[in-house]
């Protein structure tokens, strides 16, 4: 695709078309971008747009809207996936030297080790700490108390998290001894010991929107808060205060400190930003569902009861979408806007209206059935092609509702996606039952922070504003940093085709210079401008002339046995009509002396280049 020219945009009208794109983008896939910082969101899309030939950010959402598999390519190039194991190796030494031992040390012979590693990638950072604790506790207790979870917002990077096979310059910087221990060797790849690899458990999570995993001993989070901005990182900060236990770690990247959160978090470790959940401190964060502690063995009351409910359709693994008796959608759930591109703006909308009433299969007339019939109705194994790696198939329930007085309420559209391995489906039923039991009371106390004489209160207020002002620009060139990584792996392959084109060049030389030696005739290659470019070794053994003496020279300034002006005519009409010309018969004196008969022909060179090939023999008596 070309890119047309356009005029320049003023700066308010570009402002105004990104957020025009960001809440396409928020309502059409559920990727909300808008917490993120503009300068890296803007440089990364208008990457994307330079890529695909497109400059105006209306043509782009055009585009996106024509083409589905453009918005996998767009994520990936937001979302920069740059990860390996044991990152920064000297921040790892820390934790395995002094963080972990403590966090094992202060928990009970049995008690359970859980850690979580959000915005995981492609699973390295997960897959080290389990490495990391099976080396601390030995294998048979790790995998009886370590629970890690490993979360991120891509989908595609966490496709191949699960599959946990690496190839083999990924483990080029580990130790030997724990590759050898932690990896199996196969065709595709090092694939990580299948029965550690039951230990983490991987899931779609967005950090800004979705519940955190609670009970924590660790929560790793590195160079992901440095592209949200100031409002989304507290927010999501706030998450994390939550999410930790008592003396519970915090463990950023390097590009990450912290320094408006001094209230919630101590630092362990500014150098290599680990931090200490600090207790008393308070959070603005609160989980969906809270439980009466002191119910004891009591019932809940109707109204937690219905909370209960919806968490559990909220978080059911089936997609459930429910249409009332008007044919207007009344419930969505987490599933269903994930698996059919639905949003939460869907609800209160007509049905009909939506892609999913036909597609994958007409929808409409059965929920028509099924409040005439009333009657439960099944189709299994219907075809949905809307995965990278080929069709996936869901079963559909089409449940009629009914009120307490028996009423018609409306059907319940249940979609079960009988594609997923059993293994999997296990440890989603593992993640779901986590996450039920996830939902605990937050201690909160309020501690105030003693106060300073009013000159020192401001000189740390200058400070931690010259602070942030440095923090920004280091988190912008870590960003850069990352691009420039990215760039550099592609500019490594991009070496690598160059130099196997370049050995097979030289080898096509190698043999065209041995086909013109093998020659036995005098060779002699002119340019367009009958200039010598070859001259063979029966051109130097006929005429006494070595190559390198021949080559760039004007070939009818040469002097030697050779009359040579006797061929400007042979030459001449070679170049005009493109044609070979028969041989011309000269006598010529060779370089010892001797007076010889030799034929010269001449043939043209390819129309691009020019040039004649001239082809001379010593014509001997028979």
């Amino acid at each position: 695709m070309e890119i047309r020219d356009e005029p320049e945009i003023a700066p308010a009208e570009a402002d105004l078309e990104v957020e025009r794109l960001l809440e396409f983008l928020r309502e059409s896939r559920g990727f909300d971008f808008t917490g993120y910082k503009r300068t890296s969101l803007v440089r990364r899309i208008r990457k994307r747009m330079s890529d695909v030939g497109v400059s105006r950010y209306a043509d782009y959402r055009d585009l996106l809207e024509a083409d589905a598999d453009e918005f996998q390519a767009l994520f990936n190039t937001v979302l920069i996936n740059v990860t390996s194991f044991f990152r920064d190796v000297q921040a790892w030494n820390v934790i395995e030297r002094d963080v972990l031992p403590e966090l094992l040390a202060a928990a009970g012979p049995h008690d359970e080790i859980r850690l979580w590693s959000a915005g995981c990638s492609s699973g390295e950072e997960p897959y080290s700490l389990a490495i990391a604790l099976a080396e601390l506790l030995g294998l048979e207790q790790c995998l009886n108390r370590v629970k890690i979870y490993a979360t991120d917002i891509d989908e595609e990077a966490l496709r191949q998290a699960r599959a946990a096979t690496y190839p083999a310059r990924s483990l080029d910087a580990m130790d030997p001894r724990l590759r050898e221990r932690y990896f199996v060797p196969g065709a595709s790849g090092f694939t990580f010991r299948p029965d550690l690899r039951r230990r983490v458990i991987f899931g779609r999570h967005d950090i800004t929107r979705d519940a955190p995993i609670s009970r924590l001993d660790l929560l790793v989070c590195r160079n992901t808060l440095m592209y949200f901005n100031a409002e989304a990182q507290s927010q999501i900060l706030d998450r994390y205060y939550f999410a930790l236990k008592p003396r519970g770690r915090l463990f950023l990247g390097k590009a990450e400190m912290l320094l408006s959160d001094s209230a919630r978090f101590d630092p362990e470790s500014i150098r290599h930003r680990i931090f200490v959940k600090r207790e008393g401190a308070t959070s603005a964060y609160r989980p969906p569902v809270r439980f009466d502690a002191d119910a004891g063995h009591g019932v809940m009351d109707e109204s937690r009861r219905r909370q209960l409910r919806d968490m559990v359709l909220d978080t059911s693994p089936d997609a459930v979408l429910v249409v009332d008796t008007d044919g207007t959608v009344a419930l969505v759930n987490a599933q269903a806007r994930t698996q059919f591109g639905l949003a939460d703006q869907d609800v209160g909308r007509p049905f009909r209206d939506l892609e999913i009433s036909y597609r994958p299969i007409e929808l409409r007339s059965l929920i028509d059935q099924a409040h005439h019939d009333r009657v439960v109705q099944r189709i299994a194994g219907i075809a949905r092609d809307c995965v990278a790696d080929g069709p996936a198939y869901v079963d559909l329930l089409v449940q009629p509702l009914s009120a307490p007085d028996q009423r018609d309420a409306g059907v319940a559209l249940i979609f079960t996606d009988s594609t997923v391995a059993t293994r999997l489906e296990a440890e989603v039923k593992r993640a779901h039952e986590d996450l039920e039991t996830a939902n605990e009371e937050l201690q909160s106390t309020n501690e105030e922070l003693e106060t300073t004489n009013e000159e020192l209160q401001s000189s740390v207020e200058e400070l931690e504003t010259t602070n942030e002002e440095l923090q920004s620009t280091n988190e912008e060139l870590e960003t850069t940093n990352e691009e420039l990584q990215s760039g550099n792996e592609e500019l490594e392959a991009m070496n690598e085709e160059l130099r196997i084109r370049t050995t097979e060049l030289d080898e096509t030389r190698s043999f065209l210079e041995r086909v013109l030696t093998s020659i036995g005739s005098g060779v002699v290659v002119l340019d367009a401008e009958l200039r010598v470019i070859r001259w063979n070794r029966g051109a130097e053994e006929l005429w006494g002339i070595r190559a390198d003496e021949a080559a760039g020279a004007a070939f009818f300034k040469l002097d030697f046995g050779l009359p040579t002006v006797e061929l400007r005519d042979a030459v001449a009409r070679c170049l005009s009509t493109g044609r070979r010309v028969r041989s011309v018969p000269i006598q010529a004196v060779d370089r010892k002396g001797r007076t010889i008969a030799c034929s010269v022909s001449c043939a043209p060179m390819d129309e691009d280049s020019g040039g004649v090939l001239l082809m001379m023999d010593e014509v001997r008596d028979r």
